[in-house]
């Protein structure tokens, strides 16, 4: 805690209004006439000016540099020490201003500087006690009794102090474990919200992707195609047919386009289906929006959980993706099963294949890296131009499967 201790910023404001009101009692104990008390006030006005200039330094306690904090200890032990030793009535009244000292101590020092400023209040109130007492006399049939009291009273003061350091230590700790938690629990809410928006920046990114490979490729052939049926309407009618035709089909590729990204972006793919429920719908889905013959073989003895389930379900539906959109393959075959204690798939085309080198950066085989990476797993593709493409993949499952 280096920032000082103000009013507007007091840990325990009620503290505060506790030492003012205590400092109250004592000046106005200092003003009133009390005939029986023996010893009156020597220096009354010195004692309230020192009352009042106690009080007031709780509304400012340092807690930065080392000096600070023992030159204001300093004045206020100087104060406590006049009030002690010039005070008459009010010094008859228990010694709060120890208690208060020993209060703000806890709020400047750690816990070393804490035990001695305790020391040194009960060595000042010792001190002090001591010269009352020896301006009292006493006969010889009351000092036995005098004394049991004196001791009895020191003692409760003592155990009061300790149990004053004893309190405000407990909640000086329970107060900084609060502190530390809140600032976690900030800290994790924006590493959240990092993740958030770097997840949100991700996506969009695919997406303006996916528009700009698919969609956007297919509506500007389909415009091309508008514009040319548009100039030979009134020419050559037929072959201007010929160009409204293939830009219909271009708008049903485009159409296509869009489901599929649609689909790709539910938040809950699965839906409360198992993976291989899951994995037949997309298989079933290609085989009846293409001509491409799926053969599917999956075999899990396990339930496989959410937290691998969805990534395998991505990876598979991105390879059917890319295969629908860029394989020109008649064939595909899906295999997904969990062998010792793994989960392996593998997806192979026969389509047309494609240089490593030169075509291994896109975002949908990044994507499909990244996941695999993320559950520990092996990511593998083989492919060369007229040969196809195989994609295998192998995820550790350990004890991550449930029967």
């Amino acid at each position: 805690m280096n920032r000082s201790i103000q009013f507007k910023n007091h840990p325990f404001r009620f503290l505060l209004y506790l030492e003012w009101v205590l400092l109250v009692f004592a000046v106005f104990t200092a003003l009133m006439p009390f005939p029986v008390f023996r010893y009156p006030n020597q220096f009354p006005e010195l004692t309230i000016c020192s009352l009042i200039i106690f009080g007031l330094m709780g509304l400012y306690l340092p807690t930065g540099h080392k000096v600070t904090k023992i030159f204001y200890t300093a004045i206020e032990i100087l104060l406590i020490l006049i009030i002690g030793f010039f005070s008459g009535r009010t010094a008859r009244l228990f010694p709060f201003p120890y208690l208060i000292f020993v209060t703000r101590s806890c709020l400047i020092f750690q816990l070393p500087g804490r035990l001695i400023s305790a020391g040194l209040s009960f060595i000042l109130f010792l001190l002090t006690f001591r010269r009352r007492l020896e301006r009292i006399p006493l006969s010889p049939m009351v000092q036995e009794r005098f004394w049991f009291f004196t001791l009895s009273f020191v003692l409760v003061f003592g155990l009061a102090l300790v149990f004053i350091l004893l309190l405000m230590n407990a909640v000086l700790s329970e107060r900084q474990s609060r502190e530390k938690l809140a600032i976690a629990n900030e800290k994790l809410r924006q590493y959240a919200l990092q993740i958030e928006n770097q997840a949100t920046l991700e996506e969009r990114n695919r997406i303006a992707r996916e528009i700009h490979d698919s969609l956007g490729h297919s509506l500007t052939a389909l415009n091309l195609q508008l514009e040319t049926a548009l100039k030979l309407w009134q020419s050559n009618p037929e072959k201007a047919r010929t160009f409204l035709a293939r830009a219909k089909e271009l708008g049903s590729s485009a159409l296509q386009d869009v489901r599929q990204s649609v689909s790709t972006m539910r938040s809950h793919p699965l839906q409360e289906q198992s993976l291989e429920q899951a994995i037949l719908g997309l298989v079933e889905n290609l085989q009846r929006s293409t001509s491409i013959t799926p053969i599917c073989h999956i075999q899990l003895p396990y339930s496989v959980p959410a937290e691998m389930s969805t990534p395998v379900y991505r990876i598979i539906q991105e390879s059917l993706t890319n295969i629908y959109k860029h394989a020109k393959a008649t064939e595909v075959k899906l295999e997904l099963i969990a062998i010792d204690g793994s989960l392996q798939l593998k997806i192979q085309d026969n389509g047309v294949g494609f240089d490593l080198k030169q075509n291994t950066t896109g975002f949908g085989l990044k994507s499909m890296r990244d996941r695999t990476s993320a559950l520990g797993g092996h990511f593998r593709i083989q492919s060369a131009p007229g040969s196809g493409c195989t994609i295998t993949v192998t995820i550790p499952i350990f004890g991550n499967l449930e029967l």
